[in-house]
């Protein structure tokens, strides 16, 4: 049966996640703005920061992709069942532009607006105010959906809690509308954020 079907030009096919969704009339006018954005705080040397929840990961003897150098390989687990985990693992991503570093807040419970701020009131305090002594904003892109999104009013409320008022900072929110896979990679929401991630 197998040969047949290869005779047809059949193949066995994975799904690949090229369909987009309609996008609006001003999506354009969106990432136009996010553009003058940046380079005004760019002009003004105030810093930016790119944010992103990656996929929650098992923690325990798990199978995950990539290699390491080993003289033999490591056994895991044959099933990845939560029940056999040792907890749940949520990266959170801060890329910060002008100084071209990252960073990962892991959180272990729920991938939370509340966890969402924190990870960027962490940053600030260990890593932004130390670079950048004398900013008195700071402009966050993010993408539009999860803990840090656009729809997000308890979000909102902790970015005001524990970023602004806790460091006397003004602080701009700028969501990056829906991707649309034939769009080239200019257009495409947090490149430097994603890119930087996927390489962990």
């Amino acid at each position: 049966m197998g040969r047949l079907l290869y005779e047809m030009d059949y193949r066995l096919r994975v799904n690949h996640k090229a369909l987009g969704t309609a996008c609006g009339p001003e999506r354009d006018e969106q990432f136009n703005y996010i553009g003058r954005l940046r380079r005004r705080f760019q002009r003004k040397g105030l810093p930016i920061i790119s944010v992103d929840t990656k996929k929650r990961e098992l923690i325990g003897n798990f199978k995950n992709p990539g290699t390491r150098w080993d003289r033999s390989p490591i056994q895991v687990n044959d099933h990845d069942f939560r029940s056999d985990s040792d907890g749940i693992a949520i990266p959170y991503g801060i890329y910060d532009l002008r100084a071209n570093r990252g960073c990962i807040v892991v959180g272990v419970s729920h991938d939370t607006p509340r966890f969402a701020a924190h990870a960027i009131s962490r940053w600030w305090s260990r890593e932004g105010l130390p670079r950048y002594r004398a900013a008195s904003e700071l402009l966050i892109l993010a993408d539009g959906g999860g803990s840090n999104g656009c729809r997000r009013w308890a979000w909102k409320t902790e970015i005001q809690a524990q970023l602004c008022n806790a460091f006397a900072l003004r602080v701009t929110v700028a969501h990056y509308p829906s991707t649309k896979p034939d769009k080239p990679p200019r257009w495409r929401r947090n490149p430097e954020l994603l890119s930087w991630l996927d390489s962990l």
